[in-house]
């Protein structure tokens, strides 16, 4: 595993250029070692019992503390930061933004293997991070002194080390003035990557506007939203998704062109409506990630031919 970051991007040509730049580097870099690098959620056939930890602290930590589930997280996740100053706001954009993170997991599935076998997942690497006891949706809070006070609890308990190891989709940073997106998996393609940045800079802005706004927060039932995020875990957008804020199952591409009406506000502001909306388009009409994974699979019946897939796509 190579975890691999941007500098701060104000636009997603930028964000795009960091991402060729780094992938370049990092593909050179391995080749002169034989290897290749591949970007997904998970690897369609490597075992968790092959992989050395890190000889830093913060890993023995980890090894320490949660033992078999932290021996199995050999999965891969797309994280976003958008900045936003305001700490109070930042808390009242993430209640906000929480109803939509299903879909963008949707769309971003690229972990249909496990060990070797087709888990029938589009994001399987979703139910492996999920085992973490500090991971998952995050409950709404009334205000940043509430969030606080928890991970002091939290800490206070030892139910945390660190306000790092909240493993939520969506949290404050606790490093920078950020809201942190953890809900996708890494995606072979960086036009997929650059999809997911616009779709979270775009819900953070216009969820941080309604917060300023004063509109009232969407308040629905955790058990939904754990339902709606397992349904996108489990099928992306090749089925019916829950439709949290209706109450009701929606066809996915409906859902989708549905979260792009309503970040169209925030896609709007940051000049990245036609390009983002096409790049959505796009992978509702040709399909996702693990879509293409499996197409492969069905094809070569070779699970190192989805290797190659996904390492080809890495590099294009």
């Amino acid at each position: 595993m190579v975890e691999t970051n941007t500098p701060v991007c104000s636009s997603l040509a930028e964000v795009r250029d960091a991402l060729r730049s780094t992938r370049r580097a990092l593909i050179g870099a391995a080749e002169r070692e034989g290897l290749r690098i591949a970007a997904a959620g998970t690897h369609p056939f490597s075992h968790w019992r092959d992989q050395a930890v890190t000889p830093k602290t913060r890993y023995h930590n980890l090894a320490e503390d949660y033992r078999q589930v932290f021996r199995e997280e050999v999965v891969f996740g797309c994280h976003v930061h958008v900045g936003i100053e305001d700490r109070e706001a930042a808390i009242q954009t993430m209640n906000r933004v929480r109803p939509w993170l299903p879909v963008l997991l949707a769309l971003s599935g690229s972990s249909p293997f496990w060990l070797g076998a087709d888990t029938g997942y589009a994001s399987y690497r979703t139910e492996v991070w999920n085992r973490w006891p500090m991971a998952g949706m995050p409950q709404p809070f009334a205000s940043r002194a509430e969030y606080d006070r928890l991970v002091e609890t939290l800490e206070a308990t030892g139910s945390i080390r660190e306000p790092t190891k909240l493993y939520w989709d969506v949290r404050p940073s606790s490093q920078f003035e950020t809201l942190e997106f953890r809900v996708a998996d890494v995606l072979p393609r960086v036009e997929e990557a650059v999809m997911v940045a616009g779709l979270v800079r775009a819900l953070a802005h216009t969820c941080h506007d309604a917060a300023v706004r004063g509109e009232p927060a969407p308040s629905p039932r955790p058990e939904l939203l754990r339902a709606a995020k397992w349904r996108a875990a489990r099928h992306g957008i090749d089925a019916e998704l829950v439709d949290v804020l209706a109450g009701r199952a929606r066809p996915a591409a409906e859902l989708v062109e549905g979260f792009l009406a309503a970040i169209r506000p925030g896609l709007e502001a940051g000049g990245d409506l036609e390009e983002v909306t096409g790049l959505v388009r796009a992978t509702v009409a040709g399909g996702t990630a693990a879509a293409r994974q499996r197409q492969v699979h069905r094809r070569t019946g070779s699970l190192e031919a989805v290797v190659d897939l996904v390492a080809d796509e890495t590099a294009a």
